[in-house]
């Protein structure tokens, strides 16, 4: 099976001329792989000292990348949403 990687970009919700094909990955672990690194991109590149949990998952809701994993079995892979809550709260501390 493949797995596709798909990119929705937040600050253009619901508009899936916005949304890219990262690529085709053989194994689904790499392909969560690939969606992490994504998200762990964007709040490490948007996390300032001080900042607390709520005010990065903002900027995450509104303005990250929200990548996601298809298999053509309609089964949901990956939440990037789920993965950056767990990872803003590591970031942060703050929780």
């Amino acid at each position: 099976m493949t797995y596709k990687v798909f990119v929705d970009d937040n600050f253009h919700y619901m508009d899936e001329s916005a949304r890219y094909h990262l690529g085709d990955f053989d194994s689904l672990e790499a392909a969560v792989t690939a969606c992490k690194r994504i998200v762990d991109e964007f709040l490490n590149s948007s996390y300032r000292p001080g900042m607390t949990s709520a005010e990065l998952l903002t900027q995450y809701a509104f303005y990250g990348e929200d990548p996601f994993v298809f298999a053509g079995d309609g089964i949901v892979h990956f939440s990037a949403r789920d993965y950056a809550s767990e990872r803003i709260r590591e970031i942060c501390r703050d929780t």
